[in-house]
């Protein structure tokens, strides 16, 4: 435990307050004293309607074990039971018909789908590989694992195997012939890529040339037009870039000289402060906001010792390609940054107010956003959003006074750091039952700020069976996801989301792939999720982001969600009935 520094009613543990007067503040503008001055009437001001809503949710839980306990030797009622959840506020009445009103949304978000990371920003190294797992090898990550089966000699241990790259080579042309197809032939016939009259000139083995099939997917390339060392194709909005390379290992024995498909991947990453139990202290929390605060001013690096070799990692440049009718096209190198702020509930020690801990999202909403002023001035190496804004991930909020809760903080620590009304966006993770069944209005509560709402099996779960523990035994967990209300509710937040105007301004997102080292099952299973209308889902590695965006390719999920706006919304009542064992 470090001393305090006392500043009115506030006890700052030093090492935060050094961190946020040295390293943060200055190049902001913001004069510190005026801070923290702000800072403890925005706690005086917020943390009893915080306390209040964490007493809400135990009463309306109390009430509801109350509910089925005393109807113990009684078959469940669904209509009584409904009737209930309304009468005591935890069902709502949804208003009107609405659309979200969200502006100076990046690209990354409103326009594109693909993979989205989640990363502890605890760890710089980790912070730092998800940030640039915008590109990612395909090669790598098919050849590393259990995608290509190790059958036939493709074994994957030891020295390079070229059985196995020739599988990986074949498997990445295929992805090629369905991603960008040529209007004759395959990729497995091409031996020389050329640029022609702004084209792509293909020539084959037979000494015919060919084209693509749709000649717009060509974007740009690198190195000469006759003889280039990159060619850039585009697919539902992702590209691809064809490396070329005759003196790599790889590419002398490849007939084009391709040596690797680097392929745009997770196109947006959430840096997380949400795990409590690594950061659990006032030393914890400086190192969370300092990597964030790297990332922000586009600083942050880190070294490791690999083998004998010192390896310095910090944030990718953007990628610079040649437009195929002259200039230059330029192409963002690293994943768009979100930060997922603790909930509600945790307090932490690094703040107290008239000797008690004050709620750790609230701590966590001021340092990241005060952090994130260097990049809004543009004055970091790098730039994360080019809209001007911030997104900020909040987690567990139940229902839509939650919200609304999270919404009027941010607006108070707008005026604290004079920053446009709404340069704060918030994404609502719909992981809590009275969230799930109040979407639309917990999206209505933000409507001006939205920029995601997602799924997950496994906090959606749990709160599914905190709140029905009372009414009788539940599934196991390997039946639950073929329960009625877990369809319901994945289907539920597509509905909601689109109907709320979600599509081309924000994300709908699905939960984890939990099986970091299960890729050919995950490849095989999360292609649902762009079926789905979602235009994000969560990896937990670069690895898994680049193999995921593949389904990306596959499926034009911003068609897929107009197919969808015309279905019936899911049931209600599905969403409603309890996994009971029975």
């Amino acid at each position: 435990m470090t001393e305090r520094i006392s500043i009115g009613n506030l006890q700052i543990e030093q090492v935060l307050y050094d961190l946020v007067c040295n390293e943060i503040i200055p190049g902001t503008g913001i004069n510190a004293d005026e801070l923290w001055q702000q800072f403890e009437q925005l706690l005086t001001d917020l943390m009893p309607v915080n306390r209040a809503l964490l007493e809400k949710r135990d009463e309306m839980q109390s009430q509801i074990d109350l509910w089925h306990q005393q109807r113990s030797t009684q078959p469940l009622d669904p209509k009584e039971y409904q009737a209930y959840l309304r009468q005591i506020g935890y069902l709502l009445d949804e208003g009107s018909d609405f659309e979200i009103k969200v502006e100076n949304v990046d690209e990354e978000i409103a326009l594109l789908a693909g993979p989205q990371l989640v990363v502890p920003v605890m760890n710089a190294r980790y912070a730092l590989n998800a940030a640039n797992a915008r590109w990612g090898s395909l090669y790598d990550a098919l050849y590393g694992t259990d995608v290509i089966p190790e059958d036939a000699g493709a074994e994957k241990g030891g020295a390079y195997n070229p059985v196995r790259g020739s599988k990986v080579i074949d498997y990445s042309s295929e992805f090629l012939n369905r991603s960008a197809p040529l209007a004759v032939n395959k990729y497995q016939d091409i031996c020389q890529y050329e640029v022609s009259d702004n084209n792509l000139r293909l020539k084959f083995e037979d000494g015919s040339y060919g084209s693509l099939k749709n000649p717009e997917q060509f974007r740009g390339y690198l190195g000469k037009e006759t003889d280039p060392s990159g060619i850039l194709l585009v697919n539902n909005g992702l590209h691809i870039e064809i490396q070329i390379d005759r003196e790599d290992s790889v590419g002398r024995d490849d007939k084009a000289g391709v040596k690797d498909l680097l392929i745009e991947a997770a196109i947006s990453t959430i840096q997380d402060c949400e795990d409590s139990v690594a950061a659990v202290d006032a030393e914890d929390k400086v190192i969370v906001y300092r990597n964030w605060l790297g990332l922000m001013k586009g600083d942050l690096a880190e070294e490791f010792v690999k083998g004998e070799v010192t390896i310095r990692r910090e944030l990718n440049p953007d990628r610079i390609y040649k437009k195929p009718g002259g200039g230059e096209l330029s192409l963002h190198g690293r994943s768009l940054l979100l930060v997922r702020n603790v909930g509600h509930l945790m307090t932490t020690d690094a703040v107290f107010l008239n000797n008690e801990e004050i709620p750790e999202g609230i701590l966590d909403g001021l340092i990241t956003s005060l952090c994130a002023m260097h990049d809004l001035n543009g004055k970091g190496r790098v730039q994360n959003s080019r809209k001007g804004s911030v997104y900020i991930v909040k987690p567990k909020m139940h229902g839509p006074d939650e919200v609304k809760f999270s919404v009027d903080l941010f607006t108070r620590i707008e005026d604290m750091l004079s920053l446009p009304r709404n340069t704060l966006k918030i994404g609502i993770m719909d992981e809590e039952r009275r969230t799930t069944l109040n979407l639309k209005e917990c999206i209505r509560a933000a409507s001006e700020r939205v920029i995601f709402i997602n799924t997950g099996f496994l906090d959606r779960t749990g709160d599914e069976i905190h709140t029905s523990m009372e009414a009788g035994a539940i599934v196991k967990k390997t039946l639950m996801k073929q329960q009625v209300w877990i369809t319901s509710y994945e289907d539920w937040n597509v509905d909601i989301g689109l109907e709320a105007g979600l599509r081309n301004r924000a994300q709908i997102g699905k939960g984890m792939w939990a099986m970091p080292d299960e890729m050919a099952q995950m490849m095989e299973a999360k292609i649902a999720h762009p079926e789905s209308g979602a235009n994000t889902a969560w990896v937990p590695s670069p690895t898994a982001a680049t193999l995921h965006a593949m389904h990306y390719h596959e499926v034009n999920v911003a068609d897929r969600q107009d197919e969808l706006k015309s279905r019936s919304r899911a049931s209600l009542d599905d969403l409603l009935s309890i996994p009971l064992l029975g």
